[in-house]
C-alpha cells in the first residue's frame, strides 16, 4: 500500500512539476478575436429502423409537412403514422479563419422520443449563430460510433444511440468578419488570468523584440504593438509571439476529489509548523447463540441465550512533529503512517483549518 501510495504522489507531483516548467506562450494563451464560434440549426433525421419519433412529437409531424410542403406536396401533419423519423438539434463550431467552402464536423442530438438515430440521415439544415444569420448547412449520414439492437427485454446497447456524429458534415457558406492582417497591434488573452503571469508575458515580449512592445492591460490581456518591420505581416509577428517560451506563475492550490479519492497539488503549496496525529479505532461486537440442552429422560426444555462480546481495538497513534516542511516532506511523512488517499483528505482537510497550509483547497 505505501508503495502504491509512494507512486501516485510521485506522479502527482511530477505533473506540477512540468507544469510549472517553461512553456509556450501559444499554451497558455491566445490572440484576441481567434476563436470558435458556435452553429445551431433544428433538423430531421430519416431512413430509421422504426426507433424514431412517436406520434406524440407533433412538431415533428409538422416538420415533415413543413418540408414537404415546400416540395409542393401537401399533406395533413394528423395523417401521419411514422417511426423513421426523428427531430434533432444539430450543433457545430466555426473556426476561426474558417472560408466559405470550408468543412467543420457537425453533433446530432435527438430531442423528441426517438430510441435510436443509428443509420439515419440528417437532411439539409441550415445553421446559424446567435445573431441569426445562417453560416453553414449541415447534411450526411449519422454516425453513433455504437449500436441499439434488440426488442423488449433483449435490448443491447452499445454507447448512447440518441447522439451522433457528421465528420466534415457541414459546409461553410458565410465567413465571420474578421481582419487580421491589418491590425497596428495584437492582444494577448491568457487563459488562466494572473497578473504575474501577464507582467512574465510583457517582459520575455520586451526582451525579445524590443523596449515597450508589450504592455500589460490587466492579469488577462497583454497588448502588443506590432513593430514597422512587422506591417502587413501579422501572421508572422504572431507566429513569432506563439513560440516565445517563459515560465507561468501558478496558484497554491490543492484538488481534492472524496469519491475517486484523488488529491493534486503543485510545488507551491507551503505547509507551516503543524503537529499531526493518526491512528485507528477499531470498535467490534459479536454476538452468538448459546444454547442449553437438558439430559437425556429429564423432560428438561431446551434454552438459547445470546451471549455478547464486545472488544475494542486502538492503534498506537503515530504522531508527527512538522516544521516548514515541503511538499515532498509532508508526502513523505503521510506514507510512512501508512496514510492511505482518503487518509491524506482528511489530513489535508484538517490542517487547512487549522491555517497550517498557505494554499486554496479546492473539494470536487
Amino acid at each position: 500500500m505505501k508503495r502504491k501510495i509512494s507512486f501516485i504522489f510521485t506522479i502527482i507531483l511530477l505533473i506540477g512539476f512540468l507544469y510549472s516548467s517553461t512553456v509556450r506562450l501559444k499554451d497558455i494563451s491566445t490572440f484576441e478575436g481567434v476563436r470558435d464560434n458556435v452553429l445551431i440549426g433544428y433538423g430531421l433525421v430519416v431512413g430509421l429502423d422504426g426507433t424514431g419519433d412517436t406520434t406524440q412529437n407533433k412538431f415533428t409531424f409538422q416538420a415533415i409537412a413543413n418540408m414537404l410542403a415546400k416540395m409542393g406536396i401537401t399533406v395533413n401533419p394528423k395523417e401521419f403514422q411514422l417511426r423513421n423519423v426523428a427531430s434533432v438539434m444539430v450543433t457545430a463550431k466555426l473556426p476561426p479563419f474558417a472560408r466559405s467552402g470550408s468543412k467543420v464536423d457537425v453533433t446530432v442530438s435527438s430531442i423528441g422520443s426517438a430510441k435510436s438515430i443509428q443509420g439515419g440521415v440528417l437532411l439539409l439544415t441550415p445553421l446559424k449563430a446567435p445573431d441569426g444569420q445562417v453560416y453553414a448547412v449541415a447534411q450526411g449520414p449519422v454516425s453513433i460510433g455504437g449500436y441499439n439492437a434488440g426488442r423488449g427485454g433483449g435490448n443491447v446497447r452499445k454507447n448512447h444511440p440518441t447522439v451522433g456524429v457528421i465528420p466534415n458534415g457541414a459546409t461553410v457558406e458565410k465567413e465571420v468578419p474578421f481582419v487580421f492582417n491589418k491590425e497596428n497591434y495584437l492582444n494577448i488573452v491568457l487563459y488562466n488570468p494572473d497578473f504575474t503571469t501577464s507582467t512574465r508575458v510583457a517582459e520575455k515580449i520586451n526582451s525579445l523584440i524590443g523596449k515597450n512592445t508589450a504592455t500589460p492591460l490587466d492579469s488577462a490581456t497583454i497588448r502588443v504593438n506590432v513593430p514597422p518591420e512587422y506591417k502587413g505581416k501579422i501572421v508572422n509577428f504572431a507566429s513569432l509571439l506563439e513560440n516565445i517560451t517563459l515560465t507561468p506563475d501558478t496558484k497554491a492550490v490543492i484538488v481534492i476529489n472524496e469519491r475517486t479519492g484523488t488529491i493534486v497539488f503543485g510545488e507551491n503549496v507551503k505547509i507551516g509548523k503543524v503537529a499531526i496525529a493518526h491512528g485507528n479505532l477499531t470498535v467490534s461486537i459479536q454476538t452468538q447463540p448459546l444454547v442449553s440442552q437438558p439430559a437425556p429422560f429429564s423432560q428438561g426444555q431446551t434454552t438459547t441465550a445470546n451471549v455478547t462480546k464486545t472488544t475494542v481495538e486502538e492503534e498506537k497513534a503515530s504522531f508527527l512533529m512538522m516544521e516548514g516542511p515541503t511538499v515532498g516532506d509532508l508526502v513523505k511523512a503521510l506514507n510512512s503512517i501508512g496514510a492511505t488517499p482518503r487518509d491524506i483528505i482528511a489530513i489535508l482537510e484538517a490542517i487547512k483549518k487549522a491555517g497550517a497550509i498557505d494554499a486554496e483547497v479546492k473539494v470536487m
